[in-house]
């Protein structure tokens, strides 16, 4: 097939020539069909996925999750602010506390050894009550009823005469069997020996308050003495047993709190 050239008269300018071969270029270009055309194929499918996420975003339950989602992580910063916060005073009071006891707990020992002392250097047979010789086996206020001697036997505890406080709750208990401070007596005639760092005959005594007397409310208290001569005689299974009773059994009293600062002092020991 002879191939047909178009041939321009030499009459013909050059500019015209170049502007009708690029119309006819472009016209050729605009012959393609838009499905055909892979950048308008490009576009539909960009158009397309574009719409989807306009719709996704404008739903309104997107929208609140995402809100939620806002509110929960400022909770939740805020919260963590709040939780170390309340860590670093815990920490503080703790170590304050445990500084505390255990200046206390210095101090207890120094009173004790002092009154052991002292009480070594004193007859066992009489002790004095109100500057009179108090014989043994006599009552602390002979003829008084029984809340009086116990008063005065008390009275003679919180002075630190633990030797005479021994004797007078003795005699006391054995005079007035029927007392309803016999508990009462029983747990401080134990806390004599307990001062004195009898261990062995303040654990047998505190145990006495425990197995007679146990709707007494001193029950915590001898408890919590079971534990502390446990540990003084280094029995620290034993001790430990006896101050988690306090604990899981008297939650809000005075006693579970020291129970629960002897526990961790003897996890800080590694006992």
């Amino acid at each position: 097939m002879p191939q047909f050239r178009m041939h321009w008269p030499s009459i013909v300018p050059a500019p015209l020539v170049a502007a009708v071969r690029a119309a006819t270029l472009g016209a050729g270009c605009a012959m393609v069909p838009p499905e055909e055309d892979p950048t308008f194929i490009k576009l539909s499918e960009l158009d397309s996925r574009l719409t989807r996420v306009e719709r996704v975003v404008d739903s309104e339950g997107l929208v609140n999750i995402l809100k939620q989602i806002e509110q929960l992580q400022s909770d939740s910063q805020a919260l963590r602010g709040q939780v170390e916060t309340l860590q670093f005073q815990l920490e503080q009071a703790s170590s304050a506390q445990k500084q505390q006891y255990q200046d206390a707990d210095r101090r207890l020992q120094a009173i004790e050894k002092s009154v052991s002392e002292r009480s070594g250097a004193q007859g066992e047979g009489t002790s004095v009550l109100d500057g009179k010789e108090l014989k043994a086996g006599q009552l602390p206020v002979p003829g008084g009823s029984d809340r009086a001697n116990y008063q005065a036997a008390f009275e003679l505890l919180k002075q630190g005469r633990h030797k005479e406080a021994n004797a007078a709750l003795r005699q006391f208990m054995v005079a007035f069997p029927e007392s309803s401070l016999l508990d009462n007596a029983q747990y401080w005639l134990a806390e004599t020996d307990y001062v004195r760092q009898r261990y062995e005959k303040a654990l047998a005594e505190f145990t006495v308050v425990v197995d007679k007397y146990p709707q007494s409310r001193k029950i915590p208290d001898a408890l919590l003495k079971i534990g502390y001569c446990n540990y003084e005689l280094k029995r620290y299974s034993a001790a430990r047993k006896s101050l988690q009773a306090v604990v899981a059994s008297y939650p809000e009293t005075t006693a579970a709190r020291l129970a629960g600062q002897r526990l961790e002092s003897m996890r800080g020991e590694g006992i």
